[in-house]
């Protein structure tokens, strides 16, 4: 029987939210792609399916309890671990990665939902162990054992930037867990020999030359660092209001490139300037304060543990898009949430949502 508290207590401040970034990002990218000439459905069109496609997942993420996901986060987490070994085995390979999995009807590519599983399975994991005084270096084996074996094979597609969120969101986890200052300090120092291990065999040429670019993008302006400096020339030209919608000269005349997706917020700061780009900032700080006002009221720990997983995840997201586009961070190829283009992207964000309204529907239950 259903529950009407469950529609009561629907948390409509998140849905607005999220479906407002939405509308901004499909009229960007309807700027974005303006000059594009296309012989199907232009990409706004198609970011509206992917939306509908992302709210009919978040409405079905939300719809059960999600006390469920507690009962099969491991074996969710073996199975997504096993479709990533299944990638690097008899995965599609295009520009020279390997991400995605052929099935005939569809491509999927597993490393965005780890991003779900891990939070999933760490929320899992640190609901039933018990931490007093904060974790220790023995009590993060198991952790760093769940974490680094997604890490390590979504790496080995190659694929830094999501191997990089899936990292950055955990860590986020095992913060708001409490981790001691003595074992903070002890992985910081294990992890420059780590560094210069992966620089010297472990990163291809690409990924370094994408950090050299990030440091000093000027040595390479017509290739390596050309993304960086056309994006900064979009977002320092648009001023305080903006040069209007349509009327971005980087976008319109086609010198921004990837201009729909990573870069789809340099787009939107030529149009609308200053007081555009922090009326979106605003949106998102809300949106991330929201996801913490959830796991704050949370009435269990596998729930709030989750809350806090999924706005780690949004909020990485953020920063490290919006610091690539201004040269704050190496181009890593992290698009910005609900607002640039891309389906697998969308989908993702929608189920963590999801999750946020469930555990949010679901507080007065527990």
């Amino acid at each position: 029987m259903f529950d009407r508290r469950l529609f009561t207590n629907f948390d409509w401040t998140l849905l607005t939210l999220v479906l407002l970034i939405c509308g901004i990002g499909v009229v960007n990218i309807f700027s974005a792609t303006a000059s594009y000439q296309m012989a199907g459905p232009p990409y706004f069109i198609k970011q509206l399916y992917w939306i509908t496609a992302g709210v009919t997942l978040c409405v079905l993420a939300c719809s059960i309890d999600y006390h469920i996901l507690d009962d099969i986060a491991y074996w969710v987490y073996g199975g997504v671990v096993l479709l990533l070994v299944a990638v690097l085995l008899i995965g599609k390979t295009s520009m020279g990665a390997t991400r995605w999995l052929d099935l005939g009807f569809i491509n999927i590519q597993p490393s965005e939902p780890m991003k779900i599983v891990v939070i999933m399975t760490f929320a899992r994991f640190f609901s039933r162990y018990p931490v007093f005084n904060g974790l220790t270096l023995r009590d993060l084996i198991y952790p760093c054992m769940i974490l680094g074996i997604p890490a390590l094979l979504i790496m080995k597609q190659p694929d830094l930037g999501t191997a990089i969120m899936v990292i950055l969101i955990a860590s986020s986890m095992l913060l708001y867990v409490k981790v001691r200052w003595s074992a903070v300090v002890s992985i910081m120092l294990a992890a420059v020999p780590i560094f210069y291990l992966a620089w010297h065999y472990y990163l291809r040429d690409y990924q370094k030359a994408r950090i050299i670019t990030f440091l000093n993008p000027e040595q390479d302006p017509l290739k390596s660092g050309y993304h960086i400096i056309q994006s900064k020339i979009a977002v320092g030209s648009g001023g305080v209001l903006g040069k209007g919608f349509l009327h971005g000269t980087q976008s319109q005349l086609r010198f921004l490139p990837e201009q729909h997706t990573d870069f789809a917020f340099s787009v939107f700061s030529e149009e609308w300037g200053f007081v555009g780009c922090m009326t979106v900032l605003a949106l998102y700080l809300f949106l991330v304060l929201w996801g913490l006002h959830i796991a704050s009221r949370c009435n269990d720990r596998f729930g709030s543990l989750m809350a806090v997983g999924v706005t780690a995840m949004i909020f990485w997201h953020i920063v490290i898009n919006m610091g690539m586009v201004i040269g704050l961070f190496p181009v890593v190829g992290v698009p910005l949430p609900f607002f640039s283009y891309g389906g697998t992207s969308m989908v993702t964000s929608m189920v963590g949502v999801g999750i946020l309204l469930n555990i949010s529907m679901r507080r007065f239950m527990f």
